[in-house]
């Protein structure tokens, strides 16, 4: 199983790059990004939850996967791309009208159920099977956040970068 730490401001208007760590060795960086200045003076009139997008870079600085919210006609989804293999995701909320709602990623060759917990784990599951876990800590005096992404060895999807960008994307502030 691979283990990878990060830390995250608080503040949801943070750009800053983030350094992602596997065994104490810096492997990807993230970062949340605005196409342009007007997306991010219009964002901080919807209190920075309109325009999201986060990007993964290896630490050469190639981009590996992005994930971006899209809302349209009151519907809300995010998309991924991953820049390797050019797969492109969806991940929407489904089931939202009959209780709580559940977050599917779904590509070509790829279903993938989020079960999404505010304090504890989140599990990112292949039919019933755990294949990945994502925690987020707040500490209040630092006013931060220590990630936590566990890939297991039997995930179809290996790849950090798109676990990484998703949870960003939808389990820190993405709803």
């Amino acid at each position: 199983m691979n283990t990878y730490l990060y830390e995250v401001p608080g503040k949801l208007n943070s750009t800053e790059d983030i350094p992602v760590h596997l065994n104490g060795q810096h492997v990807y960086t993230i970062n949340r990004v605005y196409d342009n200045g007007l997306k991010k003076l219009m964002d901080a009139y919807f209190d920075y939850r309109y325009f999201l997008k986060y990007v993964v870079k290896s630490i050469s600085g190639e981009e590996r996967f992005v994930c971006r919210k899209v809302q349209r006609k009151g519907r809300l989804w995010f998309e991924g791309k991953d820049f390797r293999t050019n797969q492109q995701f969806i991940i929407t909320y489904e089931n939202w009208r009959i209780g709580v709602p559940e977050l599917f990623i779904k590509g070509e060759q790829l279903n993938m159920k989020i079960d999404k917990e505010m304090e504890e784990w989140s599990n990112f599951l292949v039919g019933e099977t755990v294949v990945a876990r994502w925690l987020a800590v707040y500490h209040e005096e630092k006013d931060l956040f220590s990630m936590t992404l566990e890939i297991l060895p039997d995930s179809p999807v290996q790849d950090a970068a798109f676990f990484l960008a998703i949870a960003q994307s939808t389990l820190f502030i993405g709803a």
